[in-house]
């Protein structure tokens, strides 16, 4: 289930984090931009234009008063270049001197337009008139804002490089913020991609947020996970392979060195060899010959099996009918070693579905196994019973039983069950029946455990699916 929310989607983060910035660069933009409008319109001497008119006629009207023959543009730009405020000083002679001459409007009171004497009337500006010894000389008019194109001229420049800082700022925060550990989980999940396509199936990449980054790190994981759980188990089955191998050339060798050996014997021309010991070699051959087929057929039987391409019957087989040819079949090594048998089936059994002839397998191989490592004049079991919609058979003897430490490998390939029970005479078979028979129940879609009985010997136990509750297998 994806743990992806919204609130920390990777896009979301992106848009508020565009917006955020976008809304706090125009913030600082305007806030600066309101300052410096101030800092424009303010006034050390005076808070309106009316009174900065005021102040700059008295102090012009002075000191005309002490000096008539005063530079008055010296004297403006000397005194009064503090004052951020622009205003003209027009004298009735003509003269026209200003503080900032870049920063007064087109068309502002100039020699060409007259300017009245009243206070405030100056062709739409604050003006206050210049009087030496009681008789006005001059006008000083202030506009009354500072006009839009004269606070662009004069902190454009200013407002442009505080918003490009403030831009640089906003982006790489926005690069540590946002894009900087997206960047870092995504170099991580490029690694791990980098080292899985080198064949490290172990890697991992970080699954650390809820974004679209988590998620493609959490799908990569798994998607790792799985490939990891394939190259186990294909280095499993090559493992398998390499012991099926070894182990098929190993025991078909014996029987095969033992036939070429009795042969070349036979074969020498000038060995001396009599009748009887000639017949004796002939039936060694002969017998390791049988031994050879039969471990050949038992590899083809058990190829067959596991490879699913022998498909499972949907016959009803009835259990005391299975139990009483298995009897059959060895009855006469049974009487001859004086084995008794015991036959319990429960009335309640169901009977089995399934391909009758292989069910017929398992237990006759369980059932020569059993005999096989029993002493003469011990007891062969057959038990059956229901259990649940299954139907549980178990095969036990009376033999030396099997060492604990070998239960875990007694249905492997080539496992000899000689090997496993000390005390043991009689020779092991080709080490594949159990093997055949835990496939023949396993395509019958049952399970089977070995173990040792109370008593003393083997158990053998099988559940498999019972004819009334339907099949549970894949045939």
């Amino acid at each position: 289930m994806s743990d992806l929310r919204w609130f920390r989607s990777l896009y979301v983060r992106i848009a508020v984090g565009f917006v955020a910035l976008l809304a706090a660069l125009l913030l600082a933009q305007a806030l600066l931009f309101l300052w410096l409008s101030g800092r424009l319109g303010d006034s050390p001497q005076g808070q309106t234009p009316q009174q900065l008119a005021d102040f700059v006629a008295r102090e012009l009207s002075d000191a005309l008063t002490l000096q008539p023959d005063l530079d008055l543009v010296a004297h403006v730009r000397t005194e009064f270049s503090g004052i951020r405020r622009p205003f003209v000083v027009l004298m009735h002679d003509g003269r026209r001197v200003t503080n900032r001459p870049a920063a007064l409007p087109g068309g502002f009171p100039g020699p060409r337009r007259p300017i009245r004497g009243r206070r405030g009337t100056g062709g739409g500006a604050n003006a206050a008139p210049i009087v030496v010894n009681g008789v006005q000389v001059g006008l000083v008019a202030v506009p009354p804002s500072p006009p839009t194109w004269v606070a662009v001229q004069r902190f454009g420049p200013t407002l442009a490089l505080a918003g490009l800082g403030l831009l640089v700022t906003g982006v790489v925060a926005a690069a540590f913020l946002i894009f900087g550990p997206t960047h870092k989980r995504l170099r991580s999940l490029e690694q791990a991609a980098r080292a899985l396509g080198e064949g490290r199936t172990d890697v991992r990449a970080s699954e650390t947020g809820g974004d679209e980054v988590a998620e493609l790190a959490r799908a990569f994981n798994r998607m790792a996970d799985d490939l990891h759980a394939r190259a186990e188990a294909l280095a499993a089955s090559d493992r398998a392979r390499r012991q099926l191998l070894a182990d098929v050339s190993h025991e078909l060798m014996t029987p095969l060195t033992a036939i070429r050996g009795y042969v070349q014997t036979l074969a020498i021309p000038d060995m001396p060899i009599d009748a009887d010991t000639r017949r004796r070699y002939l039936e060694i051959a002969d017998k390791e010959t049988y031994k050879l087929e039969a471990i050949i057929g038992d590899l083809l039987d058990l190829a067959r099996l596991e490879g699913g391409s022998e498909k499972v019957g949907r016959e009803r087989v009835l259990v005391p009918d299975l139990f009483q040819r298995v009897v059959d079949r060895h009855l006469p090594e049974l009487r001859s070693r004086k084995i008794a048998v015991e036959v319990d089936v429960d009335a309640a059994t169901p009977a089995l579905v399934g391909t009758a002839a292989r069910l017929e397998q398992a237990i006759q191989n369980l059932a020569a196994n059993a005999i096989r490592h029993m002493p003469d004049g011990g007891t062969l079991t057959l038990f059956a019973e229901g259990e649940g919609g299954r139907v549980r058979i178990v095969v036990r003897d009376t033999g030396p039983g099997i060492a604990a430490e070998h239960l875990p490998r007694i249905f492997d390939r080539f496992y000899k069950a000689d090997a496993a029970r000390a005390g043991t005479i009689i020779p092991s078979g080709s080490g594949l029946g159990l093997s055949i028979v835990q496939a023949i129940v396993r395509q019958h879609g049952g399970e089977i455990t070995a173990a040792n009985a109370p008593g003393g010997g083997a158990a053998f136990a099988i559940l498999l699916p019972a004819a009334e509750t339907g099949s549970s297998f894949h045939a």
